[in-house]
């Protein structure tokens, strides 16, 4: 009899089309490098909760910085699951995926404290998509991303999987 497939979650929201975008590359990614062995699920962060990622074995915070930190949907998620978290997740992987308009690196941080405070454990190096939209118009308007930043998020979730599959973390 064959193990369950590990399970691979990735939480997210996106305001432009360039977190979704970045989402998408890091599932194909994940899905092309494990096949069967792992599963990867993606919850909007509206839909998710602390019970999937109990039920996750890693798990991405993927975001737009929006005003130098996380989105408010991404907060909400927070909000409602980090204290039904805390003491049961510690050492469970996580990565980080950032879209930003020029910096990224506040948000970053601040995603980084609330790990910190879950214990759990940075397994990649966070990937930060800087978009260089700068006035208003630009920061809202719907974003198509180019491959080279598409690549970045297909080989996260290439190695996230990979990373499960050969039980590395």
């Amino acid at each position: 009899m064959s193990a369950a497939p590990r399970r691979l979650l990735v939480v997210w929201h996106s305001f432009t089309g360039a977190t979704a975008a970045m989402v998408d590359a890091v599932l194909d990614g994940a899905r092309a490098s494990a096949g069967d062995a792992v599963q990867v699920i993606a919850l909007r962060a509206a839909d998710a909760g602390a019970e999937d990622v109990l039920g996750a074995d890693a798990v991405v915070f993927a975001t737009p910085e929006t005003l130098a930190s996380m989105s408010g949907a991404l907060k909400d998620f927070f909000d409602r699951s980090y204290y039904p978290l805390l003491g049961r997740c510690e050492g469970k992987p996580y990565a980080l995926l950032v879209c930003a308009g020029s910096d990224g690196h506040p948000t970053i941080a601040q995603l980084r404290r609330v790990a910190l405070g879950l214990r759990l454990k940075e397994v990649a190096e966070p990937v930060l998509v800087c978009t260089q939209a700068q006035t208003a118009e630009a920061i809202v308007a719907e974003k198509k991303l180019p491959e080279s930043q598409l690549a970045r998020g297909r080989e996260l979730g290439a190695l996230l999987a990979a990373g499960l599959e050969l039980g590395v973390f």
